[in-house]
């Protein structure tokens, strides 16, 4: 299956923001939830099929302009399922271009047993803009071992790298240097930096970036451990970036 979900959120002249652009196709089916008549819009992912499944092509492509605030979630976590034996890996294409506010943060990844994904991420935040992007990953579904995904990510703000990741996870992937017996990571940038939030402790950690951003990171025995972290923190300054 090949499918592709596009967003353009645009200032509208008064103050709030509006969708110029709202289009998606199965399994990237989107819906705008909320802000009408607000500062910002929320559009939600809506799965309309199983998957990603090996073979599956997907991509997403997000623009922010100017004063526009956007804000994405999803109604439920993304599941990466085997699909048929032999094929290649399901893949994620994320393309972001920020020149206002993007505030994404949607339901996990799980890595269902047998799968093989990938997700590529590049976010480009521009001068003056603002940046929350959350990923979640949570190794398999409830007591079955973790399929095989790839995630890299690259985060850029004015034209510069901010904060490049690259993690592989699944079978013959299970270095403790990676996530030892953990079985559940979020991680969590913001441009330009973040308020509120707990101490830093074992499983958790908040680190400046070299540029205007912090990283917050948490890993857990289930993802309910990684949101008790990570939930509460937001942007120290959300609509300042214009």
């Amino acid at each position: 299956m090949k499918a592709a979900a596009r967003i353009v959120a645009e200032a509208d002249g008064r103050g709030g923001t509006r969708l110029a652009v709202l289009r998606g196709e199965s399994p990237l089916l989107l819906r705008r939830t909320g802000g009408r008549g607000g500062p910002g819009v929320t559009v939600h992912l809506v799965g309309g099929a199983a998957g990603p499944l090996r073979g599956d092509e997907l991509s997403v492509e997000v623009t922010v302009g100017a004063a526009a605030h956007l804000i994405v979630r999803s109604v439920a976590a993304q599941l990466a399922l085997p699909g048929k034996p032999g094929s290649s890996p399901s893949r994620l294409s994320l393309v972001a271009e920020v020149a206002g506010t993007l505030d994404w943060q949607p339901e996990p990844l799980i890595a269902a047993a047998g799968c093989d994904h990938r997700t590529g991420t590049r976010v480009d935040v521009a001068e003056g803009g603002a940046l929350l992007w959350r990923e979640d990953l949570v190794l398999g579904r409830h007591a079955e071992p973790t399929g095989t995904v790839r995630l890299s990510t690259t985060i850029r703000h004015a034209g510069r790298t901010l904060y490049r990741h690259d993690l592989a996870v699944g079978p013959g992937l299970d270095s403790p240097a990676v996530l030892g017996g953990f079985r559940a990571l979020g991680t969590l940038v913001a441009v330009p930096g973040l308020a509120g939030g707990a101490p830093a402790t074992g499983q958790a950690a908040i680190m400046p970036l070299a540029g205007p951003g912090v990283l917050a990171t948490a890993v857990g025995a289930d993802i309910r451990e990684v949101t008790s972290f990570l939930r509460p923190l937001r942007l120290s300054a959300p609509r300042d970036c214009r």
